[in-house]
């Protein structure tokens, strides 16, 4: 059965519809076309999109193409028919595959699909009835006698007739008979009033048609049950609405048995069908000359199509219609056995373009490729380089060595990507070079280019009698050096260059004894390694050429101090004057901006080319100037137009996008009622996007604003990238589309390649974020990369990003606890660490003494301060019991494992010591006739695999005993220069050390079963006395390798985090976030859920904006609003003042109520405690006769208020998220309600009405030195009554008029 749906009829030879559903069939649904056809637009009416690469080489007949429909206005996928010369150019005759129309276009006008664009197979087909022909009237002109006689043609009537029956069916069913020449053929039964005919057997019972053979009709009357074709009991003339009127059973009759006469001619083999009833003949006859043209129908109709296989089969009859077994269908299904297969039939036909999903143009090159642009912006990189950087598309034309380029073929290495085709030719062009990538942690972005740029470039006479290396890489650790030097050794590139690594400790003596190879021309390290060279040797490194930063980002956060000095020493070795001829180059990659690199860019690059090629980071570079308004949903409206400037200094462009169409519509509603210039575009007006582009982009004059309202998915299309303002109405769900969003702005970004305009008084670029109540989960996320960019943040925003960072702390009781929180004191990340920060009491009691000295066995060594192992008990040790029965039991008797479970316990003999284990992962067999399972040793700590066949049944007396492996911490000791891990040279010594062998220690906390000791000593016998010494400290021995240091705080924030101090922030200095105490946490619970968020967040906006300024004066030292420094220090500076951290972290309360920490204007007035001061105002006045006018000077202020009583004026305004407050105690009183602001000159202007016609000697009771008087005043025109009111244009932050005894709120 098929399902389709009919789109269009031409006559009853020519039906096109839409395949849904049926055997064989992949159901696409409508969404998915129609999402294809919002691509289509996108991509083809895109501004900037070459269209010479998107024409095809040769226009000829059965073409797939693309073209674009005036009635439908959009781009649609089309096939050639035929290709004609028109009367000026070249036209093509095209078929609408998705939506059955024909329409005849420009030769330029046709554009070549991309393969993804072929995805989905064509969405219409045609269909025509099966087993009749069209009937017409004949009127011979010798004989006076009309007769009906088969044609060639459908008469209009019968399309007609057709037209109404499927109008007022319910249900339409199909057989697929046959397909021929791209038309399938097919019989259609339809269901009217609970009456089923056949529409093929009805039009000859109506005389609009005749059978074309008595064998078909015989047949088709078969197959279906019926002797006879059914007629139905109206006529051709009845409406559709007079054929729904007939209720019920619809009364049918026999058709007349002579509706058939057979005439034979001599002359035609062939047998044609005339009609006798001439009244019939007659009635077609006119109805011929009312009803022309196509009929259209309207969606919706569903057809059950009864068919074969022939849509995915080869053959077309290899499918049984019915299980009917008479001999009549037998013959048929031989006969269409015996047709070609379809292949055969459709190999060069156009009915393949209907049916094959796949790309219908095999010979031609992927589009993709062909239309690959070499303008960075367009792919959303900022390229600013003094001389112009050409990308490289492919390996064979990269610049790197023949050797890489085969050990690049032979990794499968698929590059370049976007930043290695800019960031190499750079390289080995030899700039200074800035790369930030998402892959700028690899060192495939700049190794390439290098290596060949050394090999190269060959070194002057004055560098070669010196020695040392001539290029350095920098790694921000030991694992990265290792990587870098692994890949340069397996890439055999190197040829003369003798890669070689160093990583040297805190011994002072180890760098004075180190010395580099004579021939060693590249060298892997690390800052502080060749920090501690340059102290002790500086002569090194008098050959250097070529600095490389892997991971600058990291580089800086971790050692700013020692990048500092490294840079100053290469600043002063190349800038020597016996220096001048040879090559100086500074590289940098990174997957982050941040200030090191841009001090970096600075201070010690000359011309640089800086490459980013991650948007919001590119943002960052950009200094784009980022603002938050915090507002509820419902009143995003009234925030967003109170944030735009309607009256600009300079001209702006400004970008409000939203996330739907329907988003668009309703604020393009909005604003274009303010009076401002605005244009739409989303994806339902794709045809509009020249118009709008066209006039985005004409010129605008000062204190002139464009705004343009449009989706995500249209910015691309429209290719912009000259906006000044961003507005996000509806805000983004990722940061590549935050950044997508802010590249709109790429033009206006600073250029640090050009210092001459690199240096501007303010962001020329700026972004305004609207975040409400709905966007609760993603705050910290935002607030993440907003204080990165230095943005202004409410605090309210902090505290509840701290409240949601502490409420997912929460969802993490089942996790255990973090590795490095118990190894060091501190986690690295907690953002994004997914194991536990805090105490569960349920999982961490403490399984061991928290206290005293015991005896421990290191088994397992994990790294250089955490064992696993055993605590030997001096007295009776059960472990060592258990040991000799399990050797005493398996020395007699040894039962392998029949079948091993998951979760079980095992024994399995290592040498002659017997250990239990647990099984904690079985992989899947297969054909293997061993196989290996994951097994932990219960008694070590220790877990890995081991082969299924050794292990061995065990006993059940032997599992009473738990499992002894206990975890040991060795307090106080940390890896040098802030690693992560451990480097494994200390892990391997302290391992070969202490492995296996008894020491003294003393606990000094325990939670779970995990011990804390300090110190851990191996104490050996006098031989001969009962004397004991000290063989080793092991704390000692980590310390003594030079790549440990010590870590005095361990114990103090260990007792801190698991003791449940609330009042301690002990984290404070060593995570970016902070959690509350285990007490409360365990107590109250918590559940992070999109509800709970959004009504927080709710109450969050609600008391933001609930400052009532009539209730609660405030003066200036008395907080009325936050300057929150968004540009927070990282987690590892500690240098931050105290006043400053309380601005920053908030009391942690996110989830409770605002109220609570925000007391009520009535009762206690702004909490000081989470507002630092605002700033006054500068302010300037003058009098003339009743009036008194106040300038406060302020550009472009927003989100301003203003109140007046009978001796106060109180303004309030912000100004780029700095808050600035003015409490005016008046020196006379005024009248309130005919006192106003206004807008002037981007500057608000205040007029306050005397209560008494006289001068004042001054604006304030008490002098303040914010204030002065306006001496040069301009003569201004005064502002009549009407009826005693006085009226103020006031253009307010909605930009509309209101009366001045209104509230200016």
């Amino acid at each position: 059965m098929l399902e389709i749906q009919i789109i269009k009829i031409e006559d009853p030879g020519c039906l096109w519809a839409r395949v849904l559903k049926g055997p064989g069939i992949q159901p696409y649904s409508p969404e998915e076309y129609e999402n294809l056809g919002v691509k289509m637009n996108l991509f083809y009416h895109e501004v900037d999109l070459d269209v010479q690469k998107l024409k095809p080489a040769e226009l000829k007949e059965g073409l797939v193409c693309v073209v674009f429909s005036l009635a439908l206005k959009s781009w649609c996928r089309a096939a050639v028919e035929s290709v004609f010369q028109g009367m000026v150019d070249t036209q093509a005759w095209c078929l609408l595959v998705d939506h059955g129309d024909r329409i005849i276009v420009r030769a330029d006008d046709v554009r070549t699909p991309l393969e993804k664009f072929l995805q989905l197979p064509f969405r219409v087909r045609c269909f025509k009835l099966a087993g009749i022909r069209p009937m017409t009237l004949q009127v011979p002109i010798s004989e006076n006698t009309a007769e009906l006689v088969p044609s060639s043609t459908w008469d209009s009537s019968a399309t007609k007739y057709l037209h109404n029956l499927l109008q007022v069916s319910t249900l339409v069913e199909a057989v697929l008979c046959e397909t021929q020449a791209g038309c399938s053929a097919i019989e259609l039964y339809l269901t009217i009033n609970n009456t089923k005919i056949c529409v093929n057997h009805e039009l000859v019972a109506k005389k609009f048609a005749c059978f074309m053979s008595e064998k078909s009709s015989a047949l088709e009357g078969n197959r279906n049950g019926d002797r006879a074709p059914i007629s139905l009991a109206w006529d051709i003339y009845s409406s559709p609405h007079q054929l729904l009127e007939m209720k019920g059973r619809c009364p049918v009759k026999a058709p007349p048995s002579d509706i058939l006469t057979r005439k034979e001619r001599k002359d035609d083999p062939q047998t044609v069908f005339v009609y006798s009833d001439m009244a019939v003949c007659v009635c077609v006859c006119q109805l011929n000359s009312y009803f022309c043209g196509l009929i259209q129908i309207g969606r919706g109709w569903r057809i059950r199509a009864e068919a074969t296989d022939i849509f995915t089969d080869e053959r077309c009859g290899q499918t049984d219609i019915h299980n009917a077994s008479d001999s009549s269908k037998e013959q048929k299904v031989a006969a269409l056995s015996q047709e070609p297969s379809l292949e055969d039939q459709l190999t060069s036909s156009r009915l393949m373009q209907f049916l094959n999903p796949d790309p219908l143009n095999p010979d031609q090159e992927s589009l993709d490729a062909k239309v690959e642009r070499c303008d960075p912006g367009h792919l959303g990189v900022i390229v600013h380089a003094a001389l112009r950087v050409e990308p490289c598309s492919n390996l064979t034309r990269a610049p790197i060595s023949e050797q890489f380029r085969k050990f690049l073929l032979w990794r499968k290495y698929n590059g370049p990507n976007v930043a290695e085709s800019y960031c190499w030719p750079a390289v080995a062009r030899g700039f200074d070079t800035v790369l930030v990538s998402h892959s700028g942690d690899n060192p495939l972005s700049y190794i390439p280019p290098l290596l060949m740029l050394l090999q190269t470039v060959s070194v002057v006479s004055s560098l070669a009698a010196r020695t040392g290396p001539i290029a350095v890489i920098l790694c921000p650790g030991w694992e990265k050096v290792q990587t870098v030097l692994e890949l340069l050794e397996d890439s055999k590139a190197t040829y003369n260059l003798h890669p070689t690594s160093v990583l040297l400790g805190v011994d002072q003596e180890e760098p004075k004894k180190f010395k580099i190879q004579r021939n060693c021309q590249l060298l892997v390290t690390t800052p502080f390694t060749m920090m501690r060279l340059l102290d002790a040797q500086c002569f090194l490194f008098l050959r250097l050429c070529h600095l490389v930063l892997d991971e600058a980002d990291v580089l800086y956060s971790q050692a700013p101090e020692q990048m500092s000095v490294i840079l100053k020493h290469f600043q002063k070795v190349v800038s020597g004057e016996e220096r001048s001829s040879c090559p100086r180059q500074i590289i940098a990659v990174g997957s982050r901006w941040s200030a090191g690199i841009e001090a970096l860019v600075r201070e010690h690059m000359i011309y640089p080319s800086i490459i980013i090629t991650v948007m919001e980071e590119a943002a960052l570079y950009g200094r784009v100037h980022q603002r938050v308004q915090l507002c509820l949903d419902c009143d995003k409206i009234s925030v967003l137009l109170g944030s735009l400037d309607f009256h600009p200094p300079k001209p702006q462009k400004t970008l409000i996008i939203t996330n739907s169409a329907e988003e668009t519509e309703h604020v393009y509603k909005a604003v274009v009622n303010t009076a401002v210039f605005t244009l739409k575009a989303h994806e339902d007006v794709t045809d509009q996007f020249d118009f709008v582009i066209d006039q985005w982009r004409k010129d605008i004059v000062h204190g002139t604003q464009v705004i343009l309202v449009t989706t995500n998915d249209c910015l691309k299309a429209l290719g912009i990238r000259d906006a000044t303002c961003v507005v996000h109405y509806g805000f983004p769900s990722s940061p590549k589309l935050f950044g997508s969003r802010l590249f709109c702005m790429s033009e206006h970004f600073r250029n640090l390649s050009d210092m001459d305009h690199a240096e501007s008084s303010s962001p020329a670029a700026q972004s305004v974020l609207l975040l409400s109540e709905l966007n609760a989960r993603h705050v910290c996320g935002v607030l993440r990369y907003l204080r990165r960019s230095g943005a202004l943040l409410p605090p309210e925003l902090l505290q509840f990003a701290l409240g949601v960072q502490q409420a997912k702390e929460e969802q993490k009781t089942d996790r255990p606890l973090c590795s490095s929180l118990k190894s060091f004191g501190f986690c690295r990340d907690s953002t994004v660490c997914p194991d536990r920060h805090m105490i569960n009491k349920s999982l961490d009691h403490p399984k061991h003494p928290d206290s005293g000295t015991i005896m421990v066995l290191p088994l397992c060594i994990k790294s250089a301060n955490v064992y696993s192992g055993r605590i030997v008990s001096q007295k009776d040790d059960c472990y060592e019991t258990l040991a000799a029965e399990m050797n005493a039991h398996y020395a007699s008797e040894r039962r392998c494992a029949v079948e091993v479970l998951k979760g079980e316990l095992y024994a399995i003999q290592e040498e002659n010591i017997y250990n239990r284990v647990r099984v904690m992962e079985v992989p899947e067999k297969g054909e293997q006739l061993f196989s290996s399972v994951t097994a932990c040793f219960i008694d070590e700590g220790r877990t890995q695999e081991v082969k299924s066949h050794q292990l061995l049944q065990l006993p059940p007396q032997f599992q009473d005993l738990p499992g002894q492996a206990v975890e040991i911490i060795l307090c106080r000791a940390q890896p040098v220069d802030g690693e992560v891990d451990w480097n494994p040279k200390v892990t391997r010594a302290i391992s070969q050390k202490i492995k296996g062998k008894l020491h003294q220690a003393r606990v000094v906390m325990s939670v779970g079963n995990t011990v804390w000791v300090d110190p851990m000593v191996r104490m050996t016998r006098v031989p001969g006395l009962k004397t004991y010494i000290n063989e080793y400290n092991v704390h000692a021995e980590i310390l003594a390798s030079g790549f440990g240091v010590n870590n005095p705080q361990h114990v103090d924030l260990l007792k801190r985090v698991f003791q449940g101090d609330e009042n301690a922030n002990t984290l404070q200095h060593l995570t970016d976030d902070r959690f509350e105490s285990p007490s409360s946490s365990s107590q109250q619970r918590v559940e992070v859920t999109v509800d709970v968020l959004t009504s927080r967040m709710k109450d969050l906006v609600s008391s933001h904006n609930a400052m009532d300024f009539s209730q609660t004066p405030i003066s200036p030292q008395n907080n009325s609003a936050v300057l929150c420094n968004g540009d927070l220090k990282d987690s590892d500076d500690d240098d931050s003042s105290e006043g400053s951290m309380n601005i920053m972290s908030p009391d942690l309360n996110g989830f409770s109520s605002l109220n609570q920490t925000r007391p009520t204007s009535s009762e206690t007035g702004i909490n000081t405690k989470c507002f630092p001061c605002s700033f006054h105002p500068q302010i300037k006045w003058f009098q003339r006769g009743e009036l008194v006018t106040i300038y406060i000077k302020l550009i472009n202020p927003a989100m301003q208020k203003c109140e007046f009583h009978s001796d106060t004026a109180i303004y309030s305004g912000y100004v780029y998220d700095r808050h600035y407050y003015a409490k005016l105690e008046l020196s006379g009183d005024i009248i309130a309600e005919e006192s106003s602001w206004e807008m002037r000159c981007n500057e608000p202007v205040m007029k306050l009405k005397k209560k008494e016609k006289r001068d004042w000697r001054s604006l304030l009771k008490h002098k303040s030195p914010f204030v002065s008087y306006e001496f040069d005043c301009i003569e201004e025109t005064r502002v009549s009554s009407v009826n005693g009111h006085l009226f103020l244009a006031e253009v307010g932050e909605e930009g509309c008029y209101v009366s001045s005894e209104c509230d200016s709120d």
